[in-house]
C-alpha cells in the first residue's frame, strides 16, 4: 500500500506505520485530521486493506500490536558489554532454564509417563514449530535404541493420518511450547478419539494440556534479549533426556543387547571407542 495505492493510501499507509499506537486507539477522526483527510476515505482505506471497515482494522492492528510490538519498539542497537558477553548471555539463560526445570519438575509424573511409554506398542512424536519438531525427532533418537517402535513427526498433515491410524496401545508424546498449534491439538484429539494415550510436554492450561491424558508442564520464560535464541531450548532437552532415561529404567537390562548391537555395528564405520556416545 506505502508503494502501490493512491497518493491519499500511502499518506495513510506511511501515518499507519509510524503512528501504529495512535492508529490503534485514536478515533477515526483524529486520524483524518492527522492524515489531511475525511474520515470516508479512512474508512475505505481500511476496506482495502481487507478489512470490514476502520473498527475491525483497528482490531487486527491492535492484535498485531500486541504480539509484535515487543519488536517494534525495541532498540535497535545491539546490546554491549565486555569482550565475550554473548557467551555469557547464552551461559547464563541455559543455566536459569535449567534450574527453573529441575525445581518445578513433576518427579512422579515423568515416572508414570516414563512407564506409560515402556509398555506402549506404538510411540508418536508429535511437535510443531522450530524446537519442538527438532526435540520430538531428538526423542525418536533417544527411543527407538531401547527397542520401542516410535515415529516423529513434524508435518501437521501426516500427525492428522498417524492420528487416524491410532489406537489402543498407542502412546502419543505430544511437544510444543503454547500448546496452541492447530496441528499438534488435533492430531492429538483425532488419535485419542481411537483409543490412544496423549502425553503432553506443554503450557499448562493450554488446549494440549486440556486434551492430554498426562501432563509434563513446561512454563516458557525467556529474559527479554532479542538477540539472543531462546534459552527455553535447554530445558527442553533436559526434559527429553530425562523422560528418556526414566524410560530407559523402566523397561531395564532386556535393552541393553540392542544397545551392544548398535555399537558394534557402528564400530564397523568408526573408531571402536567405548567412550563414544552411541550414534552420536
Amino acid at each position: 500500500m506505502t508503494e502501490s495505492g493512491t497518493k491519499t493510501e500511502r499518506r495513510l499507509a506511511a501515518f499507519v506505520l509510524t503512528n501504529t499506537r495512535l492508529a490503534s486507539t485514536g478515533s477515526i477522526a483524529e486520524i483524518a485530521e492527522r492524515c489531511g483527510t475525511s474520515e470516508p476515505t479512512v474508512t475505505r482505506f481500511a476496506r482495502a486493506l481487507g478489512c470490514r471497515g476502520t473498527a475491525d482494522f483497528k482490531f487486527r492492528l491492535a492484535q498485531a500490536l500486541a504480539v509484535g510490538g515487543l519488536y517494534l519498539d525495541a532498540d535497535t542497537s545491539p546490546p554491549q558489554g565486555e569482550p565475550g558477553h554473548a557467551a555469557d548471555a547464552v551461559y547464563d539463560g541455559a543455566s536459569a532454564a535449567l534450574s527453573r526445570i529441575r525445581a518445578s519438575l513433576d518427579r512422579d509424573m515423568v515416572a508414570r509417563m516414563a512407564l506409560r511409554l515402556a509398555n506402549s506398542r506404538r510411540i508418536l512424536a508429535l511437535g510443531s514449530g522450530g524446537t519442538s519438531s527438532m526435540l520430538a525427532k531428538e526423542l525418536e533418537n533417544r527411543l527407538f535404541r531401547l527397542g520401542l517402535d516410535i515415529r516423529a513427526e513434524a508435518d501437521g498433515q501426516m500427525q492428522r493420518m498417524l492420528a487416524s491410524v491410532a489406537g489402543p496401545g498407542t502412546a502419543v508424546l505430544a511437544l510444543s511450547v503454547s500448546g496452541h498449534g492447530r496441528s499438534i491439538v488435533e492430531a492429538s484429539a483425532i488419535a485419542r478419539s481411537y483409543g490412544a494415550e496423549i502425553l503432553a510436554i506443554t503450557a499448562p492450561g493450554s488446549p494440549l494440556a486440556r486434551g492430554c491424558d498426562m501432563l509434563l508442564p513446561f512454563e516458557n520464560v525467556e529474559d527479554g534479549n532479542l538477540y539472543k535464541p531462546s534459552s527455553s531450548r535447554y530445558a527442553l532437552l533436559a526434559l527429553v533426556d530425562i523422560l528418556a532415561l526414566s524410560t530407559a529404567e523402566a523397561i531395564g537390562p532386556r535393552m541393553f543387547e540392542g544397545l551392544r548391537r548398535i555399537r558394534q555395528n557402528l564400530n564397523a564405520h568408526a573408531a571402536p571407542d567405548p567412550a563414544l556416545p552411541i550414534g552420536d
